[in-house]
């Protein structure tokens, strides 16, 4: 079996109306998150996401995170693929580690790493 996309993001300049626009779209629901210009997004179904703004001076984005259970090794597979990564692992919250990595053409794909506590 495969690894499961996890979470998603859009990112954009003006992350309110990127809300507004989504969850008028597909009726999702947003909650305010921790980090400035952020909300969690429910979906009601098992794959949830976030709306942002990106760092910045960084660019707008949509993305998705796969579930794996080594993000380097991951990586390393994605450049010898003709991947770059974009992002090293890092901590974002207890137990959850992600990175990113761009693929060929160009999209910045995440990785999660999940662990016990």
């Amino acid at each position: 079996m495969g690894n499961p996309v996890i979470y998603f993001e859009v990112m954009g300049k003006d992350h309110k109306a990127l809300s507004s626009f989504f969850t008028g779209v597909f009726d999702w629901e947003t909650t305010p998150a921790g980090p400035a210009n952020y909300e969690f997004v429910s979906t009601g179904e098992p794959v949830n996401g976030g709306i942002g703004s990106p760092p910045e001076g960084g660019p707008s984005y949509a993305t998705f995170y796969v579930q794996v259970d080594d993000l380097q090794a991951t990586l390393d597979k994605a450049e010898s693929l003709g991947g770059r990564t974009v992002m090293a692992p890092m901590n974002v919250a207890e137990n959850t580690d992600v990175a990113l990595f761009e693929d060929p053409e160009g999209h910045i794909i995440g990785l999660v790493k999940i662990t016990s506590g």
